[in-house]
């Protein structure tokens, strides 16, 4: 017999609309959206999720409400609607926030235009919401300076200006303003400058220098080079200002551009309005993933999120990849041009945000960002856990000669030197890096488990199926085969190999994951190259001390301990020497050298 949740399951439509899960509680646990309501609600319930909360979620389900919509449009501006209302906790949190600024210009005799953060529907038009009161004060010091205007309370009504019931004051008498409150300057001529203000507003510049270049040369014509000279300034302010804002093609007008970036925990959505050519807006919205949603969703709700926040009523959106924004509004994925110029500035705008505020949280959470990171990589290397302990092997030889190897340790993403340990190939006959890195991986850990310590979650072979097959035997010696994940990295293309898998992955290039494993490579390689230096220096001294008439072995250990080299050694005087092992052997070994130069 079946349960009530499945038949509401059954009974659901097939066409588009909002859906919403509770608990035993009757509590809202989430709202989403579908093109088919039946499709999308029974997805959830026929399958075993990869995401843990996604199960988490399906089994407090008890009961389902729908909402049956005309369009998808309209199911995506309903659940945008529900989520800030509702706010269920298993869906991406969107905050309403109504504290941007605005500019307005008011409904009035002789229009006053100040900032504002409440809009009164009383026929006032609104330019924004602006992102910051820096981009407003800009606009207004630009409008201010090109154009006077009163910035009084008073009611600016003809029977009030004809009756002198107002005087001028100081902002006239220091040429900010005309005087209108006397008569000094007519309605209509007012009225056109609030009107070029008007389009600098949509980022339309192109009025205002014609009327400007026009009044200029009218002036200079009738000899009054002193106010065209004034004019010419306001011109070249207004270029100027254009010339920092305009950066793409001016005949791109009237689009928005959406890009996302994302990690394992959050998104980040960054949005640039766009007129004549010009950003007018830039903004970018943080989401808090809750069920490891699909880019392609969160954009979505971002989009219709931002759309309604900030008012946009514009018919064309440009974004990296296909979204469903219904047929009212025209989705272009541009491949090359000026509108791919502006996607890629868009998108470099969330990475810089992303950077930024990770940086932040580095420096005031740093466990938060470890546990971030760890989260990440557990993701991207396909592990059961997070690799908070990680060691990694290189091997070193130069022609065969002096082979060793290094293992290097990170703890929660971070060096643990203490930790790293060099080995000398011991069963190895010449330059065999296969042996060589089965023998060291069977030392370290045959060594870990007789001292009972802690093993790693993650083993990095430098090296490519070679060096990770070999790594393997061992494991499978020790019984640790399954127990410990083990990859090898392939330095050429940083292919990532696992055993059994001929296919490698590919992590993006500029991945945290990618990169703590090349910091892991790197450290590997530089601490192995390094102890092998050593190695091959002290042979080299020995070999070197060993020819020397009369000279020991104690004499030559002491020395050997001493000057590291045999360059240090022959360069060093008979006083230097001395020091270490007598004034006659001292002798007998600068003589020596000497002789040999």
């Amino acid at each position: 017999m079946r349960t009530p949740l499945e038949l509401q399951i059954q009974t659901l439509p097939d066409g588009p609309g909002v859906y919403q899960y509770y608990d035993k509680e009757d509590k809202i646990l989430y709202v989403g959206k579908a093109k088919n309501l039946r499709k999308r609600v029974s997805s959830y319930f026929n399958k075993l999720h990869d995401n843990g909360k996604t199960n988490v979620l399906v089994r407090k389900i008890v009961s389902i409400r729908h909402i049956v919509v005309p369009t998808e449009t309209d199911a995506l501006l309903l659940e945008n609607n529900l989520i800030k209302k509702l706010q269920p906790r298993y869906n991406v949190l969107l905050k309403d926030d109504k504290t941007y600024p605005w500019i307005c210009i008011k409904k009035e005799p002789f229009s006053r235009i100040f900032t504002t953060r409440n809009m009164v529907k009383d026929g006032s038009e609104y330019f924004g919401p602006y992102t910051s009161f820096k981009t407003v004060h800009t606009l207004l010091d630009l409008i201010k300076e090109l154009y006077p205007l009163r910035t009084c309370n008073y009611d600016l009504s003809r029977e009030n200006i004809n009756s002198g019931k107002y005087k001028v004051c100081l902002e006239y008498h220091i040429g900010n303003c005309k005087g209108p409150c006397e008569g000094h300057q007519s309605l209509e001529e007012y009225q056109k400058n609030v009107d070029a203000i008007r389009e600098i507003l949509k980022g339309n510049f192109k009025e205002s220098l014609k009327d400007f270049k026009t009044l200029m040369k009218n002036l200079a014509s009738e000899m009054k080079f002193e106010e065209a000279q004034k004019i010419k300034d306001k011109i070249e302010t207004l270029e100027n200002y254009q010339s920092r804002s305009t950066i793409v093609n001016p005949r791109i007008s009237n689009v928005d551009v959406f890009s996302i970036v994302s990690d394992e925990s959050m998104a980040y959505v960054n949005f640039l309005q766009i007129s004549h050519g010009a950003i007018i807006r830039s903004h970018t919205l943080e989401m808090k993933k809750k069920l490891d949603e699909s880019d392609e969703e969160l954009l979505e709700l971002a989009v219709v999120e931002l759309r309604e926040r900030f008012k946009l009523l514009s018919k064309e959106i440009i974004v990296p990849f296909e979204i469903d924004m219904g047929e009212n509004v025209k989705v272009t994925v541009p491949q090359l041009g000026d509108k791919k110029q502006i996607l890629e500035l868009s998108i470099r705008n969330a990475k810089f945000y992303r950077m930024d505020q990770l940086k932040q949280l580095q420096i005031v959470d740093p466990d938060r960002h470890t546990n971030r990171i760890m989260a990440q990589m557990k993701k991207d290397l396909r592990l059961s856990v997070e690799p908070r302990h990680i060691e990694c092997f290189d091997n070193s030889n130069i022609q065969g000669t002096n082979p060793v190897a290094a293992c290097v340790v990170f703890k929660d993403g971070k060096p643990s030197k203490k930790d790293y340990r060099h080995f000398n190939i011991k069963t190895v006959e010449g330059p065999n890096d296969f042996a060589s890195m089965e023998e060291v991986v069977y030392r370290r850990y045959k060594r870990l488990l007789d001292e009972e310590q802690p093993l790693p979650q993650l083993i990095i072979i430098d090296g490519g199926k070679g060096q990770l097959s070999s790594a393997l035997k061992s494991l499978e010696e020790l019984d640790l085969r399954g127990k410990i994940a083990i990859i090898g990295i392939a330095k050429r293309l940083e292919e990532l190999f696992y055993p059994g898998d001929s296919i490698p992955l590919y992590l993006d290039k500029k991945s945290e994951t990618l990169k703590v494993i090349q910091q892991l490579r790197n450290e590997a390689h530089r601490f192995g190259i390094t102890h092998h230096r050593d190695k091959r220096s002290k042979g080299a001294l020995k070999t070197s001390v060993e020819t020397i008439p009369g000279i020991g072995e104690k004499t030559m250990i002491a020395l050997i301990k001493h000057f590291k080299s045999v360059k240090r050694l022959s360069q060093a005087t008979e006083k230097e020497i001395s020091d270490v092992v007598g004034i006659s052997k001292a002798k007998k070994i600068a003589d020596f050298y000497n002789s040999t130069k």
